[in-house]
């Protein structure tokens, strides 16, 4: 049916229509990507997956992409919570890259059978104050950190202890080539050999690409898990996995900081 009817639809219709509907409908996904396409309020109301407005339900729950961000946010948690169970510090520090307000680090957190702390780290600290009451919440406020900065002027300094993981998850599709491989070697200058990076492709098999760039403002970077994992070998890491999640638009990838 998504093939068939509903993605030709989402694709090619007047994006005027699309979006005078979504209007109508007054959706807070549609809005949030408005005001900031692919940013963390929009993120947040996927990961979620419980909206209340008629609008949002359809393109939530029926929309493949939001879709398999609930599945990448639970691979993605499991994946780093057996990281910090497999350290060999502890607690395990956890630094996050474009955190948001922190959402799939504090699920690893609470998956996790070892004690753990989290570094989180945005361009912007609009999404903090979101976080912050997340980890109060959790329980987690004393063991969660925000700070707003860019890894690539330096993070080492503002680091507690040097990083066991980190996560990139949801920021490499919005990133060119360059502005990864730059983040890689900053990344590699604070991590310690064999400690463990995180993060993740994009296949254009979800579908609505054209809707996304056309009605949402979306322009994602679709890449392969090999050609990020080529971006991220000149810095040092190596030794990846992937795994893919049920829908396969994501690969969650694990890469080590080579010696």
């Amino acid at each position: 049916m998504k093939k068939l009817l509903v993605n030709p639809f989402a694709n090619y219709a007047p994006p005027g229509l699309i979006k005078g509907l979504l209007k109508m409908g007054d959706s807070d996904l549609a809005q949030a990507n408005w005001d900031d396409p692919g940013g963390w309020k929009s993120m947040v109301i996927s990961y979620d997956g419980n909206p209340t407005k008629i609008a949002d339900k359809i393109l939530v729950n029926a929309g493949t992409i939001p879709t398999a961000l609930r599945n990448r946010r639970k691979l993605g948690a499991h994946a780093i919570a057996s990281l910090i169970d497999e350290s060999d510090h502890q607690p395990a520090h956890v630094l996050c890259v474009g955190a948001g307000p922190g959402r799939i680090i504090m699920d690893a957190m609470l998956l996790a059978s070892c004690d753990s702390f989290a570094t989180l780290v945005d361009l912007t600290d609009e999404p903090f104050a979101h976080g912050r009451a997340r980890a109060e919440a959790e329980g987690l406020a004393d063991r969660v950190r925000f700070i707003q900065a860019d890894v690539r002027d330096g993070i080492g300094a503002a680091l507690d202890r040097r990083p066991d993981i980190t996560k990139m998850i949801g920021i490499c599709e919005y990133l060119t080539d360059a502005q990864i491989s730059e983040i890689a070697k900053a990344l590699a200058d604070v991590m310690a050999t064999g400690s463990s990076i995180v993060f993740n492709s994009i296949s254009i098999s979800h579908g609505t690409d054209r809707f996304f760039r056309r009605v949402f403002g979306l322009n994602m970077i679709h890449r392969s898990p090999k050609q990020l994992q080529d971006l991220l070998e000149p810095a040092g890491f190596t030794d990846f996995v992937s795994h893919r999640e049920p829908l396969g638009v994501y690969h969650i990838i694990i890469g080590r900081r080579a010696e």
